[in-house]
């Protein structure tokens, strides 16, 4: 009479057998470097530092706070967005601008010909560089805008528009410096 067979299962094989192979595969998997975020970013991991030097402003209309809020978004965002170590000069990746636009013109014009609405448009020229992959290093324009009541004063929303217009440009320049869209 033949025995029955009985079924084994990883519970039932003895530990010298599945452990070496656990230690394997944990050994393989700690080993792979690959980069990630939550963001999106697709960073080499031999990328560790950023430089973004001060964004002139060459506007033809010049806000004093308009050069330092663009630039401070720009390193905040990117320090905590992509894990990078702010440096002065000469980072992995360095992202020069300069402030090209800041206008406000009229938007929603009325049946008396007045303006419903203003639009304030803020563009920057942007030159990034990664020094461990020259094949991504690219020069371009960037503009966002925001929309006004023009029964509003523009000194008493300026510093919010600027803020998130800012942001938005902010955003858009790191996805094309390292999330690639």
């Amino acid at each position: 009479m033949l025995k029955p067979q009985r079924r084994r299962n990883l519970f039932n094989v003895p530990a010298q057998r599945w452990l070496p192979f656990l230690v394997l595969m944990l050994f393989c998997i700690s080993s792979c470097r690959m980069s990630y975020s939550f963001t999106g970013a697709s960073i080499s991991p031999s990328v560790k530092t950023v430089s973004i030097p001060y964004f002139a402003n060459n506007a033809g209309l010049v806000v004093p706070t308009l050069s330092r809020t663009i630039t401070d978004a720009m390193r905040d965002y990117f320090t905590s967005q992509a894990n990078l170590i702010q440096i002065e000069r000469g980072g992995d990746l360095t992202l020069e601008g300069t402030v090209t636009q800041y206008t406000v013109t009229p938007v929603a014009i009325q049946g008396n010909e007045t303006a419903a609405m203003n639009r304030l448009t803020i563009t920057v020229n942007v030159k990034f560089t990664n020094k461990t992959d020259v094949k991504q290093n690219w020069e371009s324009i960037f503009s966002k805008y925001l929309d006004y009541s023009s029964s509003v004063n523009l000194q008493s929303v300026q510093d919010g528009l600027i803020k998130d217009i800012a942001d938005q440009l902010v955003q858009d320049i790191f996805n094309k410096a390292v999330v690639n869209w």
